[in-house]
């Protein structure tokens, strides 16, 4: 395969994975900000958005003020934000036309028909109504080309670059969440354990689709530590950081088999799949929870590079 074509796939994969990341964020925000303020106190729920998103210092550039008009514009909308959920969608079909030939028939329809219906919201939806239908409709429609890819794919390389790419994305987003959470997001004059951290805690389990899962594996209230080790070292949540990897290991793997020859990008993939398993939440708590995140998603952008320079130039 042509390594631009690899590009491609990679990257028509992780903007569609992104797109739908934003969505649920910006779902998980717009519930937080609609609890009154007199059970949940003052809280910074719309700047936390965009810290999460990890584009603040874009967004600052912009506006004066992070409130939900700003954020949900930037985030969903902005031409001027690259990563917003427009230019995701826009840079998805973009790739898929460059690689038409690779994709399945039911793939394209489902990135140029999402491409196309963007175009009827134009500026943006006029009410929360109509902003929670739009965020519902991205979530649908990056879970339609998933499922598109997983059912109709040869598994192939094409494929296995295609599954790279939503795993680095999912992997490095699902980071983000919880360290905005841990460290950024509740308010100093509010309480661990408090209403406000409660809420937030749930939204963010809504936000990765683990709020039953949570409840399922655990038989008990919403704890820190025990939404860390979902998030983080549980291989049974999809979305978790131990599950990303192992995804991401097993479809390097196939490349290496499929090419004959192993990569840094490899040895790096199981080098941070190792420290995974090899993790105890007493041990990232004592060593900092917030600063094993960072490392994490330092060594994850790292992968992508290895992955970028072994494949893709």
């Amino acid at each position: 395969m042509l390594s631009r074509t690899a590009d491609n796939l990679y990257w028509l994969s992780r903007y569609v994975e992104r797109a739908e990341y934003l969505a649920r964020i910006l779902d998980a925000t717009q519930r937080l900000s609609a609890m009154p303020l007199a059970y949940v106190g003052s809280s910074n729920e719309w700047e936390s958005a965009v810290l999460t998103a990890g584009c603040a210092t874009a967004f600052f550039k912009i506006y004066d003020e992070a409130n939900e008009e700003n954020v949900t514009d930037f985030l969903a909308f902005s031409s001027a934000n690259s990563s917003s959920i427009r230019s995701c969608f826009e840079m998805a079909r973009s790739n898929a036309r460059a690689v038409r030939t690779a994709l399945t028939m039911e793939m394209w329809d489902q990135i140029n028909g999402t491409w196309l219906e963007l175009q009827r919201f134009g500026s943006g939806p006029q009410s929360r109504e109509e902003l929670s239908r739009f965020l519902r409709w991205v979530q649908e429609s990056s879970l339609r080309f998933d499922g598109s890819a997983y059912r109709t794919m040869l598994r192939n390389d094409a494929y296995w670059f295609s599954r790279l790419g939503v795993y680095i994305e999912r992997a490095d987003n699902t980071a983000r969440i919880l360290d905005v959470k841990y460290h950024l997001l509740l308010p100093d004059n509010e309480r661990v354990g408090g209403p406000l951290d409660y809420f937030q805690w749930a939204a963010i389990l809504r936000s990765v689709s683990a709020l039953s899962a949570y409840h399922w594996v655990y038989h008990d209230s919403l704890k820190p530590w025990l939404i860390a080790d979902l998030l983080i070292l549980k291989e049974e949540l999809p979305r978790s950081l131990a599950s990303c990897y192992e995804a991401i290991v097993r479809n390097l793997d196939s490349l290496g088999g499929a090419y004959g020859r192993q990569g840094p990008a490899q040895r790096q993939a199981r080098a941070i799949r190792t420290r995974l398993q090899n993790s105890r939440m007493d041990g990232i708590f004592q060593h900092g929870l917030h600063e094993y995140i960072s490392e994490f998603i330092t060594e994850t952008n790292g992968l992508g590079s290895a992955i970028t320079d072994q494949f893709l130039i």
